[in-house]
């Protein structure tokens, strides 16, 4: 049962202000305990921030140490309409040919014209041979109770055929039956029996040649049903658009400002992640820095730095590969240093990433990559990361905070009753003397005098 009064009818004390006021005296162990708490989750919530800047920076590393990043290929084409692509896997090759044919798809129209798509276009069934017009490869049958769009429909269901149907309009108000091969290239095409149709283009392969303008005497030809070449190089995918009579050289080159470019990332996670850590460890006069001072985190910084500027092995120091300490707590990336230094000796530049042989035995070198890796990975790994279980020290703390704050609450609420009734005691005791006062000041009154 809730009790509460405000001003005494008796006393003429205001009961409900005091009560409130002796509650607030009592409530300030539990402020206290709110306001640790809010430090508390603010910690915990700066450990995870500079926890995912090194998750980010252990990834970023990782990627580093694969084969495949130290193997990057760029292709190029004497000729706009070749485009070249490579995969990790290219090798450095080269090929010179000319586009004898692009790939089309075959395709047919009807030869008669419809007011309407929608109204019976009087089709008898669709004899569909091979392109050379030998060979059947099977039969729509129609009714002639078909509109133009139920005939696609029925063309476009069999997908034994692979064929692709619709209604296209030719003029304003005339429609037509165009039937389409469902892939480029010669084997796909085809030819409708009969003259209620006629070829608009027939399907063929885009051909390469290679050694000379007739494949049958000086060179050879290589095909393809559409108009993308993969595998004529190794990890190499060509692309051709239009037929290129005059010879085409496509090139494919290692690329040693792509590898630089992904090093430069490695430098940037690097500084993203010492910059993360001096925000929240700031300890200069009057910084209010969730982790001000936290020397477990600002460790971390100084690791990083020297993971990246020791020497590896006997290579020596990696400033002659690009990279630089500052001043201030930073590392410098001289992106075209290391690919002069990439393109120079190769073998050096990315031993100085990478390191070299098999981590754990005889004769192996740590790379800055591998060292950049394991300070981060030390610290942010989810099962053994020291920030990992700092933050989550803080949660623990967090949720006894939070149970010491409900207690109070219990607490606070049962001192609220026991001073309301208290006052409310108090109140009708009052009550009660004054009545007896008042009782006796009728008696005295009544008295007879003398």
């Amino acid at each position: 049962m809730t009790m509460s009064i405000n001003t005494g009818l008796v006393s003429g004390i205001d009961t409900g202000t005091m009560i409130t006021q002796l509650l607030q005296l009592e409530a300030q162990q539990q402020n206290s305990l709110k306001t640790r708490l809010s430090t508390t989750e603010v910690t915990a919530s700066a450990y995870r921030t500079v926890n995912s800047a090194l998750s980010a920076l252990a990834t970023t590393a990782e990627s580093l140490l694969k084969p495949e990043t130290w193997t990057t290929t760029k292709g190029t084409s004497t000729a706009s309409s070749v485009a070249v692509t490579t995969a990790s896997y290219a090798t450095p090759s080269s090929l010179t040919f000319s586009v004898a044919s692009v790939a089309t798809t075959a395709s047919s129209v009807s030869a008669g014209r419809w007011t309407s798509t929608t109204t019976a276009a009087n089709l008898s069934s669709l004899e569909i041979l091979s392109a050379d017009g030998t060979v059947s490869k099977g039969t729509i049958a129609l009714d002639g109770t078909e509109s133009l769009e139920q005939a696609a429909a029925k063309i476009n269901a069999d997908t034994a055929l692979g064929l692709k149907a619709s209604a296209v309009q030719v003029a304003p108000g005339q429609f037509a039956l165009q039937v389409s091969a469902g892939s480029s290239g010669a084997a796909a095409g085809f030819r409708v029996a009969g003259t209620a149709f006629s070829q608009t283009s027939t399907g063929q392969d885009a051909e390469l040649l290679i050694g000379g303008t007739d494949a049958g005497t000086t060179g050879y030809s290589i095909r393809s049903a559409t108009n993308t070449f993969e595998g004529v190089l190794t990890g190499t995918t060509i692309t051709v658009s239009k037929a290129e009579p005059a010879p085409v050289t496509v090139s494919v080159a290692a690329d040693p400002d792509a590898v630089a470019a992904k090093v430069s990332g490695l430098v940037d996670a690097v500084n993203n992640a010492i910059s993360t850590i001096k925000t929240y460890t700031d300890n200069t006069p009057g910084s209010k820095a969730a982790l001000r001072g936290e020397y477990a985190v600002t460790s971390i910084a100084g690791q990083l730095l020297q993971a990246v500027t020791d020497a590896v092995g006997t290579d020596g120091s990696p400033a002659q590969a690009g990279f630089q300490s500052t001043r201030d707590g930073r590392i410098t990336f001289d992106k075209e240093k290391f690919a002069a230094a990439l393109k120079a000796t190769p073998d050096l530049a990315q031993r100085l990433v990478a390191g070299s042989g098999v981590a754990g035995e005889p004769g192996a070198v740590t790379g800055l990559g591998a060292r950049v890796r394991e300070v981060a990975k030390a610290a942010s790994d989810s099962a053994t990361g020291s920030l990992i279980s700092m933050a989550q020290g803080q949660d623990s703390l967090a949720r006894d905070i939070k149970d010491r704050i409900a207690d109070w609450d219990l607490r606070l609420a049962a001192r609220k009753v026991t001073l309301t009734r208290q006052f409310t005691a108090m109140e009708t005791a009052l009550s009660s003397l004054t009545n007896q006062s008042n009782w006796l000041a009728g008696q005295l009154g009544s008295l007879p005098k003398a």
